[in-house]
């Protein structure tokens, strides 16, 4: 085959590859505030309420992402709530990739120095701005290279929604494919595409994680020194 031809279909494989990307920024946008949702609920002081959210994360990791897919694209619709093939793949794969990724976001949390809290509450913070201005941030530099690598398996799980016929990399490459007949070309193309996006950031990941656990430890304590400063006595 001619090198025309193999630039040719990956110029035809491009749309379906920007697809994914719109469904995996979708997806996170979902999923993250989920995940963070979910990692919160499951460390309620409510029993309750703790073992509900516990309950819906054990669930949906417990329940493959396809069927998921399937539950929300033609199931919901019995209940009286339609949504199209790509909202329902985005809504899945979010409640899938959060149910996951609710354990980082508690890590990540319970990474925190309590002695960081402690001060919060010292200078009369409340619990919400404590945890969205003292905490978070400090849990954002542990639990960010696990989102990322986490993403980079969802975008690669971007290719169930084929199921939906969401015409993302995959659809696109099989559609294609079905026309031409040059099923091995479409499909090796669209691997190298997928390839080229999730090896760099599954790269990018690791070496995040690795300059995160040599620093970690000095951060800390400069953390800690710069915000917990002592109160002076009062004389009584």
């Amino acid at each position: 085959m001619s090198n025309d031809s193999w630039y040719q279909f990956l110029i035809d494989l491009l749309p379906g590859l920007g697809f994914s990307l719109q469904l995996t920024a979708g997806m996170l946008a979902i999923g993250l505030p989920l995940g963070l949702a979910f990692a919160l609920g499951t460390s309620l002081k409510t029993k309750l309420l703790r073992y509900a959210v516990t309950g819906l994360v054990e669930v949906g990791r417990g329940v493959p992402a396809l069927v998921l897919l399937y539950l929300v694209y033609f199931g919901l619709p019995q209940t009286g709530l339609t949504l199209d093939a790509m909202p329902s793949a985005m809504l899945a794969l979010g409640v899938s990739f959060a149910s996951y990724t609710a354990e980082v976001f508690r890590t990540g949390i319970l990474a925190v120095p309590t002695g960081q809290g402690e001060a919060g509450k010292a200078l009369g913070l409340s619990g919400p701005v404590i945890l969205g201005r003292v905490i978070l941030p400090q849990a954002f530099k542990i639990i960010v290279p696990p989102l990322l690598g986490w993403a980079v398996i969802y975008f690669q799980a971007t290719s169930l929604a084929f199921a939906l016929a969401v015409p993302e990399l995959l659809s696109r490459a099989y559609v294609l494919a079905t026309t031409n007949f040059q099923y091995l070309d479409m499909l090796a193309l669209a691997a190298v595409l997928y390839a080229a996006i999730a090896i760099p950031l599954a790269l990018l990941a690791e070496h995040l994680s690795r300059r995160d656990n040599r620093v970690r430890p000095v951060r800390a304590l400069k953390i800690t020194t710069d915000t917990v400063q002592p109160q002076p006595k009062e004389d009584f």
